[in-house]
C-alpha cells in the first residue's frame, strides 16, 4: 500500500520537476564564454605604459564620499560603508587622484563581481548559484595577460580568487583566507595586511600586480549592520592601512582602490538595488600625473549620477570600465571579452587628446573583435535583433567627416551601444522551452487534479484505484518518451536550442499526465474551485502585488477560515459551536501577531518599517523578543501536551518525549542564539568571543544530536502515543470478565504524527533567529488550532449527513462511523499559513533577506554542504514544515477502525489482523497531493507572470526572483509531503495495526 501511494507523489514530483527543468532553461539562460585571447604583436593593440605596476586593493562592499577639509589623513570615516576622501587630496593633486561611483551589475555576488573586474565581462541573473562553487574563468583576463606577458602577480585575501585563478600567482606571494566565514570579521584583513606591506616595502619589487582582497567590511554588513559601531572600527581600520599604502607607493606604480559591490540598508547584497549596485573607485598615482588638468575632457564623454544619500551628483562610471583603463596604462592588451570603456579623464594628458583617442581606438576595436567572434559562435543568433543597430554604431566610427570631439563621442557610443546590447542579449529567452515547460506545468495541475479527486471519492478502495490509475500513468510516461524520441528527429531543424533530452523530457510525462487526466476526469464546477488560490496564482500578474504579499497573506491566511467560522455559527450542538468559534478565532489572532514581524524590500519603502530587527541597520533581535523569546519557547512543549490531553492522547510515547526530547531541543535552539546575540551586541569583553562561539556551536549540535538522532530513534521504535488500562468487570449471573481500555485511542494516528513532525520543527526552530523563533511558536499553536477546527467541523457535517440519511441510526446505533473525507478548502488554509510564516520569519522573495548568519549554527566557519543546509531550513524550513503537517489533516483525531470487509476474501483466511488505518492513510495521500497541488498553482501564476513579463522593466526585480522563490517552495513542499507519507503515516500505521489490528480480529477492539 506504502509503495502505491509513495510512487504517486513521486510521479507528481517527477512532473513538477521536469516541467521546472523545461521553463527554466528557457527563462533562465546563460552566457557563452569565449575563450579566446587578445593578442597583441609588436604592441599593436596597447598604448605606452604610464606605470610600470599596479596596486589593486579590493574593499569588499565599500563605497567613496567625499569630506572636506578635514582630516588630514588620505581616507576618513563618514558613516555606513562609506569611506571619505577629503577635498585637499582631489584639490591639491587633481591630476593625480579620481574618486568614481561604479555601477556593479547585478547579481552583486563576489565571485561575478570578481569575474567582471578582470575580464570586462557581465553577469547573468542565474550566476548567482556560482558564488558558492565557483570554477576556473576560461575567458581572457588581465590576469591572464600578465602571464602571457611575463610579469608577476600577487594575491592575499579573499579565497574565491584561488578558485577562479587557481594557478596564476607564484606560490610564495598567494595567501589565501578562508571568504565565507562571516562571524570572523578580522582575519582576512589582518592577513593581508601583514603581506601587503612587507611586498610594498621591498626594494626589488619583486611584483607587478598586486591584488589585495579586504573582507572585513563585508563581514561586518553581514555579521552586525552597517551602523554597529563595529563598522566605524572597521573602517577606521582601512583608513589607517590606505594612509601607509599611499606612503609606501613609489612613483611608477598606480594604486586602485574599489569596493566590488555595496550593501543594503540591513549590510546584506546579492540583487540590484541601488545600495547593493553602488561601488566607490578611487585610482591615485602618486608620481606619474594621470591626466591633463589645463584644458577639459569633452562632456559628452561623461557621465554623473546623483546617488542615495549623496550632498550632490557624482562622476560615474560602469565597474568594468577599470579593465580596459588598467590594461592599457599598464601596457597591456585589452582581455578579449571585455565590454567595458577607457575611462576618459585617465587618458586626457594633453589638450590634443591624441591619448584618448587611440584609447578608445583599441577599446572600441577590441569589443568590435569580440562581438564578431561571439556572432559566429554557436549562440551567434542572440545578436540579431541587436546587429543592425551595432553596425550603425561601428559604421558611424568609421566616418571620415568628422571632427576631433565628434570623434571620441561616437567611439565611446559604440561601446556603450555594445554593452547595451548585451545586456540586452542575456536577458534573452527561448520562447519554446518556456512554452514547453508552461504546458507540461499546466498539463500536471490538470492531472494531479483528476487524482486528488478520483481518490477523494473511493474511500477504502483507494489502494486497488491508485495501482489501476499509476499502471495507466507509467505506461503513458514510456509510450511519451519513444513520441519525444520521433518528435526531435522529425522537427529537429525547427527546434532552436532544444536537443532530445529536452523532447524526451516533455513528451513523457506530458503524455502520462493526458492518460491520468482522461482516464480519470474531475468533476469540474466553479465551486469547487478555491477562490483564494485562483486570486493568488493571478495577482502574479502585477509587481504590486509581489511587493506587497506578505502583507496580503495576512489577510489571505484569516480569510480562509471564514467558511469555517460560517459553520461553527450553525453547529447543531453549543459545544461544537463554542470549539469551532474559539479555535478560529485563536488561529486568526496567531496570525495576526506572526504579522506583526517584518522584513521590507526596497520597493516597499518608505511605507514599511521594520521589526524582524532591531532596526533595517542593526540585524539583532528587539528588546521586545528578548523578553518574549524564552517564555514562547517553554510554552510550545506545554500546548502541545494540552493539545493532545484533549483527546486524552498525552499518554504513551508523549509522555516521555515532550519533556524529554522536544523542551531541551528547543531550549538549546534558544540558547544558541542567545550566545549569538551576546557576541553580536559585544555585551561581555571581546575576550569571551572566542568562547561564545564555541559553546554556541556546540550547543546547536547537541540540539540537533537531541532532536535528530534521540528523537528520532525514540520516535521510530516506540511511536505510539495511547497506554492501557485493564479492569474487572462481575455480575451476579456472570463470571467476572477483564476488560482492556486503549488511552488515547481516538488521537492513536495523530498524535504520534504530532511528535514525528515535532522532530523537524526543532531543527528549523534551532535555525530561525530569535523573532522567527517566536513567530515559530505562534505558527505552532495557529496550526494545532487549525487542525481542532478541521476536527470540529468534520463532526458537525457527520452529524449533518447522519441526521439527513436516516435520523433513527442514531438512536439504534447503526449509524456509519466514517468521517466525510478531507476537502480541498480544509488544505488551503494550512497552506497559506506556511508563505505567512515564510514572509514573518524575516523572509522575502529577494536575495537579500537571505539570513547569512544561520550558515554558521553548526560549524564555526563556512562548510558548503552543512552551511548551505542549515541557510535552507533557515529560509523554507517554514514551507517544509506545512507540507510535513498535512498528512495531519487526515490523521488527527481520526481513531482506529477495519476497512470494510472485502467480499472477494476468503472466510478461512488465516490473517490474525485487520488493516485500521486504510481511511488515515489515504486520506494522508489525498492531504500530501492536495498541498503540492496547491503549490504547483502557485508557481504556475509565478512562471506564467514571468513568461509574460519577460520584457518588463521589473522582471529580475521582480518576476523572476518570485519565480525562482516559487520553484524552490514547490520543490520543498513535494519533498516534505512525500516524507511525511512514506516515513511518518507509514510507520504509525504499521505500528498501530501490530498493537491493535489482532484486537480487531478478536472483535475487542471496538
Amino acid at each position: 500500500m506504502a509503495s502505491r501511494a509513495l510512487l504517486a507523489l513521486l510521479w507528481v514530483f517527477f512532473v513538477h520537476l521536469s516541467g521546472l527543468y523545461l521553463f527554466k532553461n528557457g527563462f533562465l539562460l546563460t552566457r557563452l564564454a569565449l575563450t579566446e585571447t587578445t593578442t597583441c604583436p609588436n604592441k599593436s593593440c596597447t598604448l605606452q605604459p604610464t606605470h610600470s605596476r599596479a596596486v589593486f586593493l579590493i574593499i569588499d562592499a565599500l563605497r567613496f564620499d567625499f569630506l572636506s577639509p578635514e582630516p588630514p589623513s588620505p581616507l576618513s570615516l563618514y558613516h555606513h560603508n562609506v569611506l571619505t576622501l577629503p577635498a585637499q587630496l582631489t584639490s591639491a593633486h587633481p591630476e593625480k587622484s579620481f574618486i568614481f561611483n561604479a555601477y556593479a551589475d547585478p547579481p552583486t555576488t563576489t565571485l561575478q563581481r570578481i569575474k567582471g573586474l578582470t575580464t570586462g565581462s557581465l553577469p547573468t541573473f542565474v550566476d548567482i548559484g556560482n558564488n558558492f562553487g565557483g570554477s576556473s574563468i576560461a575567458e581572457d583576463s588581465i590576469i591572464k595577460q600578465l602571464k602571457v606577458h611575463g610579469k608577476k602577480s600577487a594575491f592575499m585575501g579573499d579565497d574565491t580568487w584561488m578558485s577562479v585563478f587557481p594557478d596564476s600567482f607564484p606560490t610564495n606571494m598567494t595567501f589565501p583566507y578562508d571568504s565565507f566565514n562571516v562571524e570572523d570579521l578580522h582575519t582576512v584583513d589582518e592577513g593581508v595586511i601583514t603581506h601587503l606591506f612587507p611586498l610594498l616595502e621591498d626594494q626589488n619589487k619583486p611584483f607587478d600586480f598586486l591584488v589585495g582582497h579586504f573582507l572585513g567590511v563585508d563581514h561586518v554588513g553581514h555579521r552586525v549592520g552597517p551602523d554597529h559601531p563595529s563598522m566605524k572600527a572597521k573602517l577606521e581600520q582601512m583608513n589607517k592601512v590606505l594612509t601607509r599604502v599611499v606612503e609606501l607607493l613609489d612613483d611608477d606604480t598606480l594604486l586602485v582602490v574599489l569596493g566590488d559591490h555595496g550593501m543594503d540598508r540591513s549590510g546584506d547584497h546579492g540583487g540590484d538595488e541601488i545600495l547593493e549596485t553602488s561601488s566607490g573607485m578611487w585610482i591615485y598615482s602618486k608620481g606619474r600625473d594621470l591626466t591633463n588638468t589645463e584644458s577639459s575632457v569633452p562632456s559628452g564623454l561623461l557621465q554623473y549620477t546623483t546617488f542615495p544619500g549623496a550632498r550632490y551628483p557624482y562622476r560615474s562610471i560602469q565597474q568594468i570600465d577599470i579593465l580596459p583603463t588598467i590594461s592599457l596604462l599598464l601596457g597591456l592588451p585589452i582581455p578579449f571579452n571585455n565590454l567595458g570603456k577607457v575611462i576618459p579623464e585617465l587618458f586626457w594628458r594633453d589638450a590634443s587628446g591624441t591619448d584618448l583617442l587611440r584609447a578608445l581606438e583599441l577599446n572600441a576595436d577590441q569589443i568590435r573583435n569580440y562581438l564578431l567572434a561571439y556572432r559566429s559562435s554557436s549562440s551567434g543568433g542572440e545578436l540579431d535583433d541587436a546587429w543592425q543597430d551595432l553596425e550603425s554604431a561601428w559604421v558611424a566610427t568609421r566616418s571620415p567627416h568628422m571632427n576631433f570631439e565628434h570623434k571620441l563621442i561616437t567611439l565611446s557610443n559604440y561601446t556603450r551601444v555594445a554593452l547595451s546590447a548585451c545586456r540586452t542579449i542575456w536577458a534573452q529567452f527561448n520562447p519554446l522551452l518556456m512554452s514547453l515547460g508552461l504546458a507540461l506545468l499546466a498539463v500536471s495541475l490538470l492531472a494531479s487534479w483528476a487524482l486528488y479527486s478520483g481518490l477523494s471519492s473511493v474511500d477504502y478502495r483507494w489502494n486497488d484505484w491508485l495501482e489501476t490509475k499509476l499502471w495507466k500513468s507509467f505506461r503513458g510516461l514510456a509510450g511519451g518518451a519513444s513520441l519525444g524520441i520521433l518528435l526531435f528527429l522529425g522537427l529537429e531543424p525547427y527546434l532552436q536550442g532544444i536537443d532530445a533530452l529536452d523532447c524526451i523530457i516533455f513528451a513523457a510525462p506530458f503524455t502520462s499526465c493526458v492518460v491520468t487526466f482522461f482516464s480519470t476526469p474531475p468533476k469540474l464546477s466553479f465551486s469547487g474551485v478555491p477562490l483564494l488560490l485562483l486570486l493568488h496564482s493571478l495577482s502574479f500578474l502585477s509587481n504590486s502585488f509581489t511587493f506587497w504579499e506578505d502583507r496580503i497573506m495576512t489577510f489571505f491566511t484569516i480569510s480562509s477560515v471564514l467558511p469555517f467560522v460560517l459553520t461553527g455559527f450553525t453547529a447543531p450542538t453549543g459545544r461544537l459551536r463554542r470549539r469551532i468559534l474559539g479555535f478560529s478565532l485563536l488561529f486568526a489572532i496567531c496570525v495576526r501577531l506572526m504579522a506583526i514581524s517584518t522584513v521590507c524590500r526596497e520597493e516597499q519603502q518608505p511605507y514599511c518599517h521594520v521589526t524582524f530587527y532591531s532596526s533595517s541597520s542593526i540585524p539583532v533581535a528587539p528588546k521586545a523578543i528578548l523578553i518574549l523569546v524564552l517564555p514562547v519557547t517553554l510554552a510550545v512543549p506545554i500546548l502541545f501536551r494540552r493539545y493532545l490531553s484533549i483527546s486524552k492522547s498525552h499518554v504513551g510515547l508523549a509522555n516521555v518525549f515532550l519533556p524529554s526530547i522536544l523542551t531541551p531541543s528547543l531550549l538549546l535552539g534558544v540558547t544558541f542564539w542567545i550566545l549569538e546575540w551576546m557576541d553580536t551586541t559585544e555585551l561581555l569583553e571581546s575576550k569571551w568571543s572566542f568562547a561564545l562561539r564555541i559553546s554556541r556551536t556546540w550547543v546547536a549540535r547537541l540540539c540537533f544530536f537531541i532532536a535528530l538522532v534521540l528523537g528520532g530513534s525514540l520516535w521510530y521504535n516506540v511511536p505510539l502515543c495511547i497506554s492501557f488500562e485493564s479492569s474487572e468487570t462481575s455480575g451476579l449471573a456472570e463470571k467476572s470478565k477483564r476488560q482492556v481500555k486503549v488511552i488515547g485511542f481516538a488521537n492513536a494516528f495523530g498524535s504520534p504524527y504530532l511528535l514525528f513532525w515535532s522532530i523537524f520543527f526543532s531543527i528549523v526552530f534551532a535555525t530561525a533567529q530569535l523573532t522567527g523563533q517566536v513567530v515559530l511558536g505562534l505558527f505552532a499553536l495557529a496550526l494545532l488550532s487549525y487542525l481542532e477546527v478541521i476536527d470540529s467541523a468534520r463532526d458537525v457535517k457527520m452529524l449533518e449527513m447522519t441526521f439527513a440519511s436516516k435520523p433513527s441510526s442514531i438512536l439504534d446505533g447503526t449509524a456509519e462511523d466514517s468521517s466525510p473525507p478531507i476537502q480541498f478548502k480544509e488544505i488551503v488554509p494550512l497552506a497559506l499559513l506556511g508563505l505567512h510564516a515564510f514572509y514573518t520569519t524575516g523572509h522575502q522573495s529577494v536575495i537579500s533577506s537571505i539570513q547569512w548568519k544561520s550558515a554558521f549554527l553548526l560549524t564555526p566557519t563556512m562548510s558548503y554542504y552543512v552551511s548551505g543546509l542549515t541557510v535552507f531550513l533557515n529560509s523554507l524550513g517554514p514551507l517544509f514544515l506545512v507540507a510535513l503537517a498535512a498528512p495531519l489533516l487526515a490523521a488527527w483525531n481520526r481513531s482506529p477502525k477495519p476497512a470494510p470487509t472485502n467480499p472477494r476474501a476468503s472466510p478461512e483466511s488465516t490473517v490474525e489482523t485487520v488493516s485500521l488505518d486504510a481511511q488515515v492513510k489515504g486520506e494522508s495521500v489525498l492531504a500530501a497531493l492536495g498541498i503540492m497541488l496547491h503549490y504547483a498553482s502557485l508557481l504556475f501564476g509565478t512562471a506564467v507572470s514571468a513568461a509574460i513579463l519577460r520584457r518588463h522593466l521589473m522582471v529580475w526585480k521582480v518576476f523572476a526572483p518570485r519565480f525562482m522563490a516559487g520553484a524552490l517552495s514547490l520543490l520543498v513542499i513535494d519533498v516534505a509531503a512525500i516524507l511525511g507519507v512514506s516515513v511518518g503515516v507509514e510507520r504509525i500505521s504499521k505500528k498501530v495495526n501490530q498493537t491493535l489490528g489482532g484486537a480487531f480480529k478478536n472483535g475487542a477492539g471496538r
